[in-house]
């Protein structure tokens, strides 16, 4: 009679199973995002016990940001625990660390495009990402501390493909941070401790160690699940005003001389919710900037409430209404900053 599968194991198994699907069969190439943490750690191995079944080549890439003392050789490490669950291809890569934002912002937007150079050289069709449910509930709550409007409420998405066609997916979205930890207990994997994970500067941390725990003995239990609930619903939400945003904007944007217009009265005969999409969308996807709120209703004021008022100054771009439209063209100190 055959052994029982620990409950952990069947879970985490399960969730990496179930997020593969779409992919089973194909004989692709997925690539784990591994740090050697518990959670990657998990995911490296259910997905290397997974992928096999699948029909799917694995390989996993840990990104050394060297912002630690011995970071190497925890990259290594990891690797190396790599290459023991079964994964051959288990690669290191150095990023240098730089930008705006602050180091921890920094240091995601290096690893995230050393993590999609690699899934294309590769030719991985996608990319696994060890967030998990507790992480989830950390960003729905830094997201509403921010007032950032559904782009952070609606949390991380469990499968988004990118403009290269990459899948990223994150399968233990709902999976518990103490279930992978036991699942490496029970597995025989050794998970490093990011002592970042531990340092009070970082506001994710003072989420996880003071918030979130002061929250629940509050409240009362539960504050994570019904904050990833609220993620889940919003998420359902924002992708149907998109699909609704794609409708309304082929029937109400045309080219504008450096720029683009829109109809100032189909814009009218939305609602608020769908008209301040539209203009954000119009801006993000011509300029490549996101709109605060502020200045979202600053354009739709264009709309709503026209007195002739003058063009109205936004980032890398200039709203002005001319006749039954409103135009928004680049701003021109921005461009000639450019070249």
């Amino acid at each position: 009679m055959g052994s029982v599968l620990d409950p952990v194991i069947a879970a985490v198994r399960r969730a990496v199973r179930e997020s593969l699907a779409p992919l089973a069969g194909s004989g692709s190439r997925v690539l784990v995002a591994l740090s050697g943490g518990a959670d990657s750690l998990a995911l490296a191995a259910a997905t290397a016990y997974e992928a096999s079944r699948a029909g799917l080549e694995i390989s996993s890439a840990t990104i050394d940001h060297g912002l630690q003392s011995g970071s190497a050789e925890v990259a290594a490490r990891a690797a190396e625990q790599a290459r023991d669950i079964g994964i051959a291809d288990a690669r290191v890569v150095r990023v240098d660390v730089d930008g705006v934002g602050g180091p921890e912002a920094a240091a995601r937007d290096a690893r995230y495009a050393a993590l999609r150079e690699l899934a294309t050289t590769t030719g991985s069709a996608a990319v696994l990402v060890g967030h998990t449910h507790d992480d989830q509930a950390e960003t729905v709550l830094l997201g509403l501390a921010r007032g950032s409007g559904t782009a952070s409420l609606k949390g991380m998405s469990p499968r988004a493909l990118d403009d290269r066609g990459i899948a990223w997916i994150r399968p233990l979205l709902g999976v518990r941070r103490e279930e992978t930890r036991a699942f490496c207990a029970h597995e025989g994997l050794e998970p490093w401790t990011d002592p970042h994970n531990a340092d009070p500067r970082f506001a994710r941390v003072r989420v996880r160690d003071r918030v979130l725990p002061v929250l629940e003995q509050e409240l009362g239990p539960g504050i994570a699940d019904a904050l990833v609930r609220t993620a889940d619903q919003l998420r359902e939400d924002d992708e149907a005003f998109a699909d609704m945003i794609d409708e309304i904007i082929e029937d109400i944007v045309e080219p504008s001389e450096a720029g683009i217009a829109v109809s100032a009265a189909a814009l009218a005969a939305n609602p608020p919710a769908l008209r301040n999409r539209v203009i954000r969308h119009v801006v993000r996807s011509e300029f490549g900037v996101s709109l605060t709120r502020t200045q979202t209703q600053e354009v739709a004021r264009l709309v709503t409430d026209w007195r002739g008022q003058g063009p109205i100054d936004l980032p890398a771009c200039i709203a002005t209404r001319r006749g039954g439209l409103v135009h928004v063209t680049a701003n021109e100190h921005d461009s000639r900053q450019s070249t």
